[in-house]
């Protein structure tokens, strides 16, 4: 593989220095910005970061020798990482979308038969060849928007067969696809309708009968679960979640989305890796997470489509909650793979400086799937992820709002995205 130099970037955002731990109150300083900056990659993974003519005279051979990427007037970030999908699925939602403009809610739609039960029978019927076509597509459109590394849950199956597919597709993509993937088991995402009167049951045959199996074969790295009033009660929640650890899946939690439910307090107690949604999480529940330092992982775009409030991202980076951001890309109630839209809703919608928005997409995020040594920033060591704006500074991206302004992506040190296309 021949070596990259990327040199005479604009603003090169590095982030340096926060691989160990994500960062809790985020300021322009901690962005790392070099002017005029460059970065040599060799073997897929960073080499040497700093200004052109720094990294010239302390590799001239290498440099002379490299593919050379002129960045002039560009910025240059890290990848962007998406902690929160369900990337692999079959089917699609969009007379819920009508359901929903003429008054009708998630939960309405739901206990209707749609929703997740609506994914769910479509994604029974698919085969795996199927699902991995379509979600080889969903990765595509991703990696032109920026993003370089996936956490993909399950959830759309809700038996042991059909979770199981779902884990296979994801780790045959991990394998074949540019992108890196991180697979999520989530089995506890809706009680099926052959255990609706007795739901203590489904939680008995998840950790009996379908867990262990998961563990055993590899096929996931965290345990997630929907704890939200009218799905999961918060104890139903911490067996599921407490099993997982039993079995070294890593906790995460749908916490807190609807109503106030004790979901962050729960992530707080099982020491989650992340909370997720948290539209209605209580001040307790918050300052709880910061004290376990949970990561809060915010899904504007499923507020926004829902037409709810979105979380209040502001509160809880005040309160010392390191916060990551997400598409939840999904059939139902965030279809959509934009990360640039997700950055807009921090800053125009949430309270977030576009250091915050920064952070929360790149190192946060990466911390968030437990990532953090190996992406987020752009350092010396670290895998070569790396995106390339048609714009001067980072501030671009938070004011053209709907736009995508990624003009190249540099994936494990190979130019997989140029001029917005892929190659």
């Amino acid at each position: 593989m021949k070596p990259i130099f990327l040199q005479n970037a604009s603003e090169l955002i590095t982030l340096k220095g926060l691989s160990n731990a994500p960062l809790v109150k985020p300021v322009e300083s901690d962005l790392s910005i070099i002017q005029n900056g460059s970065v040599l990659i060799d073997n897929g993974t960073i080499l040497a970061v700093g200004q052109t003519t720094e990294l010239k005279e302390m590799y001239p051979e290498k440099t002379s020798a490299a593919d050379v990427i002129d960045a002039s007037g560009s910025l240059v970030t890290p990848g962007f990482v998406e902690p929160h999908t369900h990337l692999v699925f079959a089917g699609s939602r969009e007379k819920e979308f009508v359901m929903r403009l003429k008054g009708a809610s998630y939960m309405d739609i739901m206990n209707a038969g749609g929703g997740i039960y609506a994914t769910t029978e479509q994604t029974r019927l698919a085969s795996h060849q199927q699902l991995y076509t379509q979600s080889f597509e969903r990765l595509d459109r991703l990696m032109k928007q920026g993003v370089t590394t996936v956490e993909a849950k399950s959830g759309y199956g809700l038996n042991l067969e059909n979770e199981k597919k779902q884990l296979e597709v994801a780790r045959e993509l991990n394998q074949k696809h540019a992108l890196d993937l991180v697979s999520t088991f989530m089995g506890a995402h809706a009680v099926p309708s052959s255990y609706k009167q007795n739901p203590d049951e489904f939680i008995a045959y998840l950790i009996n009968d379908v867990l262990p199996v998961i563990a055993k074969e590899g096929l996931a790295e965290f345990n997630d679960v929907f704890c939200e009033n009218g799905v999961f009660t918060v104890e139903q929640s911490r067996r599921v979640l407490e099993a997982g650890k039993r079995l070294g899946l890593s906790p995460k939690i749908h916490a807190d989305e609807l109503e106030s439910y004790g979901g962050a307090e729960l992530a707080a107690e099982v020491e989650a890796v992340s909370a997720d949604h948290l539209l209605c999480a209580s001040d307790k529940g918050i300052d709880q997470m910061a004290a376990a330092g949970v990561v809060a992982v915010l899904l504007p775009g499923t507020a926004f489509f829902l037409q709810k409030k979105m979380a209040n991202a502001r509160k809880m980076i005040d309160r010392g909650v390191p916060v990551a951001l997400s598409t939840d890309c999904n059939p139902g109630s965030s279809p959509t793979v934009s990360t640039a839209l997700m950055m807009n809703f921090g800053c125009l919608q949430m309270g977030m400086t576009p250091a915050e928005v920064l952070v929360a997409v790149t190192i946060n995020a990466a911390h968030a799937i437990n990532r953090g040594s190996l992406i987020g920033s752009i350092e010396v060591g670290k895998k070569a992820d790396l995106l390339l704006f048609s714009v001067p500074t980072h501030h671009h991206l938070h004011y053209h709002f709907g736009e995508n302004h990624v003009k190249s992506v540099i994936k494990n040190g190979v130019v997989r995205v140029k001029e917005g296309m892929l190659i």
